[in-house]
C-alpha cells in the first residue's frame, strides 16, 4: 500500500487562539535527510569534530565541572529525564529540559524562543549565571591555552578560539543530530505495516477529533509558535523576553520526535508520563491564567478516556534512531 508523503487535515473548526480560518492546511510530513546550514556557517567535518569536543567538555562551565552534555545526555535523546536539571552550584534550574533531536530545524531555541539561530543559543547557557556560569573571555582565554584547540580552531576557522566560533561549532555538532525514519515516517513512506492499528487510531484523532495538528504539524510536528495552556503559573515565559502581558505564561509549541524519549514533560517537567500529557489535554486544561487571560486551547471534556492510549500509542511511533554518539576525546 502507499500513500502520500503528507498527511493533510481540512480545518472545519478552529480552537481559540490557535488556528485562523486563512492559516495555511496543517500537515504531517517526513524528516528531511539533513539539516541546512545557513550560508555563514556551512557544515564541514573538522567544524563538526570540533563542535562535538566542545560540547562535552566541562572546561565550559565556570567551575569546569559542568558540559552541555550535563543536560543533554546522547543516551536520553539529549535530554536529562530529570524534572528540572541542576545548574551552577547544583541548584534546580526552572524549567526542563528539552531533546535536541532534530533542533536544527527549529527558527527560534528555548522555551521563550529568546534566541533566533543555533548559534546564538548555543552562547547562553554557558554565559547564564544560573546554569554554566562562565565569563565569555576568560572561555576564550582557556581554550586558547590549550593546544589541541588552538590547533582545531586554526584548521576550521583560521582564528584563535573566539565566542563566534565556538558558537558556530556547537551550532554545527547539533545540527547532525537527525534522526532515522521513524516508524511513523516509514508509515508515512507506505509502509502499512510501521505502525499498530491502534497507532493508526491514534493518528486519526491527533489529526481528527482530539485536533493535536493544529500546533503540532511539520517535520518536527510543531509550529514554532507560542502558547499559553496553563500546565503551571510560576514562570512567566515568552512574557519575560517581550515584556508584553500578553504573552505571559506562553512556551514554544514543543518537537514530539522522539517524545517518548524525553519524559518529564511540559516546560516545568510537572507531567510524569505521555499519559499524563495527553490526560491533561482531555480534562486539566484550566479556564483562564491568573491573571484573567483567556488559555489558546480548550480541554477535551466530551473525548472518552479510551482514546488516550490510542494517542500515546501514536506517539510512541514518532521515536526514530539518533546518530550514535560516544563521548570524544578531549585535547589537553
Amino acid at each position: 500500500m502507499t500513500r502520500p508523503f503528507t498527511i493533510v487535515l481540512l480545518l472545519t473548526a478552529t480552537a481559540p487562539g490557535v488556528v485562523s480560518a486563512d492559516a495555511p492546511t496543517p500537515t504531517l510530513t517526513p524528516l528531511p535527510a539533513e539539516i541546512p546550514s545557513p550560508p555563514e556557517n556551512p557544515t564541514t567535518a573538522p567544524k563538526v569534530a570540533l563542535g562535538k569536543r566542545l560540547f562535552f567538555d566541562p572546561r565550559l562551565s565556570g567551575d569546569n565541572t559542568m558540559s552541555c552534555a550535563t543536560c543533554h545526555l546522547p543516551e536520553k535523546a539529549f535530554a536529562d529525564g530529570s524534572e528540572k536539571s541542576l545548574g551552577h552550584g547544583g541548584k534546580p534550574l526552572t524549567r526542563n529540559t528539552q531533546g535536541l533531536a532534530n533542533v536544527g530545524l527549529f527558527s527560534s531555541f528555548f522555551w521563550d524562543g529568546r534566541a533566533a539561530s543555533l548559534e546564538e543559543q548555543a552562547l547562553g547557557p554557558i554565559e547564564s549565571s544560573v546554569e554554566m556560569n562562565q565569563d565569555l573571555d576568560e572561555l576564550e582565554r582557556e581554550l586558547n591555552e590549550v593546544e589541541g584547540y588552538r590547533q582545531s580552531f586554526q584548521e576550521v576557522f583560521g582564528t584563535a578560539a573566539t565566542c563566534d566560533a565556538i558558537a558556530k561549532a556547537l551550532a554545527a555538532f547539533q545540527r547532525t543530530l537527525v534522526t532515522d525514519p521513524s516508524p511513523f515516517d516509514r508509515y508515512l513512506a507506505g509502509d502499512d505495516d510501521a505502525i499498530s492499528d491502534e497507532a493508526k487510531r491514534g493518528m486519526e484523532l491527533f489529526i481528527g477529533d482530539a485536533g493535536c495538528i493544529r500546533c503540532h504539524h511539520g517535520p518536527l510536528l510543531s509550529d514554532g509558535k507560542f502558547y499559553r495552556i496553563g500546565a503551571s503559573w510560576g514562570d512567566k515565559g515568552r512574557g519575560l523576553i517581550t515584556n508584553d502581558a500578553e504573552d505571559n505564561h506562553r512556551f514554544r509549541t514543543p518537537s514530539l520526535r522522539n517524545i517518548a524519549e524525553t519524559a518529564p514533560y511540559m516546560h516545568d517537567g510537572s507531567l510524569e508520563t505521555l499519559y499524563d500529557v495527553v490526560m491533561f489535554y482531555f480534562r486539566g486544561v484550566p479556564k483562564a491564567s491568573p491573571e484573567g487571560q483567556p488559555l489558546d486551547i480548550e480541554p477535551r471534556l466530551d473525548s472518552s478516556f479510551s482514546d488516550i492510549d490510542s494517542l500515546v500509542a501514536f506517539l510512541r511511533t514518532l521515536s526514530g534512531k539518533l546518530p550514535h554518539i560516544t563521548r570524544p576525546e578531549l585535547p589537553e
